[in-house]
């Protein structure tokens, strides 16, 4: 192996050090826990748009990253030594997937026939090394939000060239992710959403990209691609509103397109945040619906009213989410945990791009732990089924049989005193069970 950026491939170091670097405390790839390897639960996958474009740039600064292939000046020059680095990453880090949007890779040209060559010459390197390294693509997807021309969205723009522009971009996408046994495919509609209603034509702009949608799903039954195609929500930033706001509101928008057997949903831990919702929360509802796809592992900060992609520490959060996993049996048909996520702007060296991804593995591996361990006692599946034990037999039974109407419920109802109303709930002990939580994550992990 090459050593373009200094590091050796990362240890696990188990219980060496409380003073954590470079080395995995929790993450073991081939440790088999809940029946399958680690690395199958998890399926890391490295963003190549924040790991290697990402210049630590924040609203108020320019960027602070030190990278070794800064001596690249010729951006077609650039884009190609930024594979040979990204594919070196991959390997000594240890992670088997990466994902990528097209206009991370290469260089735009005045049009789209120019910019597909500029990315076809950085594709053909990435198959190369796919085929040297065993690397997989867990998903790629089109950048239709960066540049000027998608100020008004792409699938949702007013403007019909722009959304034609769009569907070029977008079918070039699909074939390299045929090209490159991408196992899913992602839309993030980064601004297909409005910023004022006294100018959009709501209905007409959904019924566009519901179109744009079909006629992906089209092409890919077309060139026989078999990736799953995701939807990544998102609530607010850059426009007032987006149409994907959380996890139901695109449920609801591809149940009502008649698209639901071609989705599913790339949930990130951010945007739940933004929406007002737990990460946990998120995760529920797609899995509740059939709808979980794949999964962006990363932060937000709550004092902090923007989408930072902070890199995972949370272990509260992130035994939530692998729990959610554990208990659906696999992140969606064929997801991942992609590390949508970035260092800190104060975290600028080369090798806190390994320090950062080491943090976020090991804080998922270590929900899975815990997780793992709470599902083996099924302390919550007890809580569950005790709390909704009324419904097994009785009245209970029979509504949830379908073997009632309001007459019988009235029937049933009427003369139950107050006193035994009351006497038919029970508290929810609910500081006892966040207390459990928080023993099961020390206790779990002080065994390790």
């Amino acid at each position: 192996m090459s050593d373009l950026w200094n590091v050796d491939p990362i240890p696990f170091v188990g219980k060496r050090s409380l003073r954590q670097d470079l080395g995995f405390r929790y993450y073991q790839p081939d440790r088999v826990v809940a029946g399958k390897p680690m690395k199958d639960w998890l399926r890391f996958a490295v963003a190549y748009w924040h790991t290697f474009d990402q210049r630590l740039v924040d609203p108020f600064g320019e960027g602070t990253a030190q990278r070794p292939y800064d001596k690249y000046t010729d951006p077609m020059s650039l884009a190609l030594a930024k594979v040979d680095y990204a594919f070196e990453f991959y390997q000594k880090l240890g992670v088997e997937y990466f994902c990528f949007h097209d206009r991370d890779l290469a260089p735009e040209g005045d049009t789209l026939r120019e910019t597909d060559a500029n990315l076809d010459r950085v594709i053909d390197l990435i198959e190369q090394h796919q085929k040297e390294s065993g690397a997989k693509l867990l998903w790629n997807t089109s950048s239709l939000f960066t540049n000027p021309r998608f100020l008004a969205g792409a699938g949702t723009s007013p403007f019909a060239d722009i959304f034609a522009y769009a569907g070029g971009q977008l079918k070039h996408s699909l074939d390299i992710a045929k090209r490159l046994g991408a196992e899913n495919y992602v839309f993030w509609g980064g601004r297909e959403g409005y910023e004022n209603l006294w100018n959009t034509d709501l209905k007409r702009e959904q019924d566009h990209i519901a179109r744009f949608f079909q006629m992906a799903v089209d092409y890919a039954k077309e060139i026989g691609l078999e990736a799953q195609f995701l939807i990544e929500p998102k609530p607010k930033e850059p426009t007032t509103h987006q149409y994907d706001f959380d996890a139901a509101t695109t449920i609801a928008f591809l149940k009502t397109y008649g698209l639901e057997d071609h989705f599913k949903l790339n949930l990130e831990g951010n945007h739940a945040n933004l929406a007002g919702h737990t990460y946990q929360h998120e995760v529920r509802v797609a899995r509740t619906a059939g709808m979980l796809g794949s999964l962006d592992a990363n932060q937000g900060d709550k004092l902090i009213g923007w989408d930072i992609d902070e890199f995972p520490s949370d272990l509260y959060e992130s035994t939530a989410v692998m729990w959610e996993i554990l208990a659906e049996g696999q992140i969606g048909p064929h997801g991942g945990l992609n590390f949508d996520a970035k260092p800190r702007r104060t975290s600028f060296t080369a090798k806190d791009l390994f320090r950062a991804h080491i943090v976020g593995m090991d804080t998922y591996a270590a929900g899975l732990l815990v997780a793992a361990k709470m599902h083996e006692d099924g302390y919550i599946e007890d809580l569950v089924a005790d709390r909704y034990s009324s419904f097994d037999s009785g009245i209970g039974a029979k509504v949830e049989a379908g073997e009632t109407s309001l007459k019988d419920l009235e029937d049933y109802a009427l003369d139950i005193p107050q006193s035994k109303l009351l006497a038919a709930t029970q508290s929810d002990h609910l500081e006892t069970v966040k207390a459990t939580l928080n023993n099961y994550i020390v206790e779990t992990l002080g065994q390790e």
